[in-house]
């Protein structure tokens, strides 16, 4: 059994991380841990008093993990420097300033982002998993990881009645065909002009600017992406008047989960 230990991580929070929309095969356990899938790699992770705990029957690579949880980046420094842009997002730093951004897989963020379009997080993780239930390779007898490209790309837009996500299985295919191709590298995103990257994720159907920007944030670790969905663009026009998302930094991206984390549970500010 795999288990590494990660002291002294501040500002963190497990479940602000883990279930504030960014990533969707995390599940919660009674005693405040989450057991997940990451890579392909069933782990649960516990935080408590500062020590981030990782735990799996597999073996756990230190350094993917450090990545995943995105331990090098200096957060506090980040939320400081953020609260001195505007009162609310000092406020909304001080909520929600335990998120960090995870590195997740590419290909797995493309796909769930185009899962999330018109959906809440309960049904979208409800879509993710028959879909890794369905076409991913069972790791344990229990869980499966993430289909690949490849197994993705062979099918047609039927074969994904199963999963019941609608409108969204044609658009499925269609980015895992462009991805397993090589029509798109999604690893060239990673350092590419930030719109051109943008527009090279637009040639998959279905997908438009608020979902490339989540693929890029999410899996693709462009911190400056400032993705804009129906939360977002109420919270800039009521609490951030005059602001555009490009206005808040090369850490954009930690500023919207702050403010898109405090805003949803502060629906009184919208009334």
């Amino acid at each position: 059994m795999g288990k590494l230990k990660f002291e002294n991580v501040h500002p963190f929070d497990l479940a602000q991380t883990l279930d504030c929309g960014q990533s969707f095969r995390w599940v919660e356990n009674e005693d405040k841990s989450f057991s997940g899938v990451v890579r392909g790699i069933v782990a649960t992770a516990f935080y408590e008093n500062g020590t981030l705990t990782i735990e799996s029957d597999f073996d756990l690579d230190e350094k993917m993990w450090k990545e995943y949880f995105d331990l090098d980046l200096d957060y506090g420094k980040i939320k400081n420097d953020l609260s001195k842009m505007h009162p609310v997002l000092e406020e909304a730093s001080m909520y929600a300033g335990g998120i960090r951004i995870l590195n997740q897989e590419p290909f797995e963020a493309l796909i769930t982002f185009i899962i999330s379009q018109n959906n809440n997080i309960g049904r979208i993780k409800g879509i993710v998993e028959r879909l890794c239930e369905n076409f991913g390779e069972c790791i344990d007898g229990k869980n499966y990881a993430f289909p690949t490209a490849e197994k993705l790309a062979l099918l047609s837009p039927d074969d994904l009645a199963v999963i019941r996500a609608g409108f969204r299985h044609r658009y499925i295919i269609d980015a895992a065909q462009k991805v397993f191709s090589g029509e798109i590298d999604l690893e060239k995103l990673r350092i590419m002009d930030y719109s051109k990257a943008q527009n090279e994720l637009r040639k998959i159907t279905g997908v438009g600017v608020k979902v490339a920007d989540c693929v890029l944030l999410y899996g693709l670790h462009r911190l400056e992406s400032f993705p804009l969905d129906v939360w977002m663009k109420r919270a800039l026009s009521v609490l951030f008047k005059g602001y555009k998302g490009d206005e808040f930094g090369l850490y954009g991206g930690i500023a919207q989960q702050y403010i898109f984390h405090y805003s949803r549970m502060h629906k009184e500010l919208f009334v």
